[in-house]
């Protein structure tokens, strides 16, 4: 967004804008004599009205469970990569050539890398969510399932260490066959050290080792990943001077007719471009609740369905929150906010001692709710927190919904302006207090809003078990369900 039209805070305006505020006083809170209230809950959420699951247990399993889309797609891609890898050392009679497997491998590192960037995450969004309603359901249905775009990611990063491995052997067998000094064992040393980095790489990215040690995956990931790139520019730069002088090619003009070369500035351009938009922001605290906490951000006018990665030690952690837009007192947006409920040691102490200062990092990204665009009409389930991420949708009011949102007492946890945003969006939304009510079968209850509503698809948001028992529930019985993928 241009800068004359980004929302900026000085001189008086700064002075007059208070650091932290609770719900009850904040410029956020709605009236206490507009507060809406939700009506009483008359939904039984009966197991008996659910229909039968198709299939039988292995085949819903094969569908459901094991071939989930973000499987598929890392098939797909790796696949292919196997396909060549073998059908080229075939036809080279195991003795392929060692620059066209040096670019295959640099090729699959450039588009996991692109699936990681902002900006080309947010094209693949647009392109998948460009078609009218007018498409049937099981084109658009599969077309909203384009937040599994890591598998991309993850398929070309295995296939690269792949292709590498086979660099590095024939890499080796040469320097083995004509142990020459200087430049080629600076080659075989800076191969062993990417292959090291890359496997580094893979070994942390395990899901059971990430969700044990996250933020060591995070450093590993990170670190090793900006390692291997540094070294690959080596490398590349190291064995082309090689090259160059066997050939008498100038060096400069070797290197740009290089495939390597565009791979790797492709591939840097994408890591630079995201940490050049680091930046320290100011942020509004507004306190919710012992449980939750809302932090304003005012240096830019966020759209709907935009998220955002923060932090308070860049180098370590990041942690990435869907934005709600704010608006002033003439409905025009002016910032964004978060909303963070306590679910772990960073989400505590930012709640307990709400920050005055955040880092950002990277152009705001597109996310799971933005493919509701793609339905007629939909239905919304939220559980505790997770009603913030909805938020953003619930503001955008591009696609008629229903709002299933369970929670322990919402008003009281999340204030009255956030309570006001849901029944706004949804005069009749179910509002399950789960202190009064107890825990509801959301599987049921969905089931009997989409009854209802004749909704096209269930967007749910919430924690992975019940993620996944809401869209498996739906998707066996034949209705598109989304949940966010906790391992992509």
């Amino acid at each position: 967004m241009p800068d004359s039209q980004t929302p900026t805070l000085s001189g008086d305006n700064e002075k007059n804008f208070p650091r932290t505020m609770t719900a009850e006083g904040s410029p956020f809170s709605s009236h206490p004599s507009l507060i809406l209230k939700p009506k009483p809950v008359e939904m039984k959420g009966d197991r008996d009205t659910l229909p039968e699951k198709i299939g039988n247990r292995v085949t819903r399993f094969l569908e459901f469970t094991f071939f989930t889309t973000y499987r598929k797609i890392f098939t797909v891609v790796f696949t292919a990569n196997m396909i060549a890898f073998v059908a080229f050392v075939a036809a080279r009679k195991g003795s392929p050539s060692i620059t066209d497997v040096a670019n295959a491998a640099s090729a699959n590192l450039m588009v996991g890398i692109l699936f990681r960037q902002e900006n080309f995450v947010n094209l693949c969004y647009e392109i998948a969510t460009c078609v009218p309603h007018s498409f049937p359901v099981s084109i658009r249905s599969r077309l909203a399932k384009v937040f599994h775009y890591g598998g991309a990611h993850s398929g070309a990063g295995v296939a690269a260490v792949i292709w590498h491995i086979l660099y590095t052997a024939l890499a080796t067998q040469e320097y083995i066959r004509d142990p020459r000094t200087g430049t080629n064992l600076m080659n075989l040393i800076t191969t062993y050290i990417i292959i090291t980095m890359f496997l580094t790489i893979i070994i942390a990215a395990h899901p059971r080792f990430r969700v044990m040690f996250h933020d060591y995956f995070e450093a590993f990931h990170r670190f090793a990943g900006w390692a291997a790139l540094v070294v690959f520019w080596t490398h590349n730069i190291l064995i082309t001077k090689s090259n160059a002088g066997e050939t008498g090619v100038p060096t400069g003009i070797f290197l740009i007719k290089s495939a390597n070369f565009w791979f790797f500035c492709i591939s840097t351009s994408c890591t630079l471009v995201s940490w050049s938009r680091l930046r320290r922001r100011d942020v509004y605290p507004e306190v919710l609740s012992d449980h939750a906490v809302r932090l304003h951000f005012k240096y830019r006018a966020m759209q709907p369905f935009y998220g955002l990665k923060v932090s308070t030690r860049p180098l370590t952690e990041w942690h990435a929150f869907a934005t709600i837009p704010d608006e002033d007192e003439n409905g025009r947006i002016n910032g964004f906010s978060i909303v963070i409920s306590n679910a772990g040691n960073w989400t505590k102490e930012t709640i307990h001692n709400p920050p005055k200062k955040l880092w950002t990092r990277g152009y705001p990204l597109h996310g799971l709710l933005y493919t509701s665009r793609l339905f007629k009409k939909i239905v919304v389930v939220a559980t505790g927190s997770g009603i913030g991420p909805c938020l953003s949708l619930l503001y955008a009011d591009v696609t008629p919904r229903r709002v299933l949102w369970s929670t322990p007492n919402p008003e009281k946890t999340y204030g009255p302006k956030i309570m006001n945003a849901v029944l706004k969006a949804d005069s009749d939304a179910v509002v399950w207090n789960t202190r009064e009510l107890g825990r509801p079968d959301m599987v049921a209850l969905t089931w009997q809003l989409v009854q209802e509503s004749g909704a096209e698809a269930v967007f749910i948001i919430s924690n992975p078990k019940l993620t996944r028992r809401v869209v498996y529930g739906m998707e066996t019985r034949g209705i598109p369900a989304y949940g966010a993928i906790f391992d992509s």
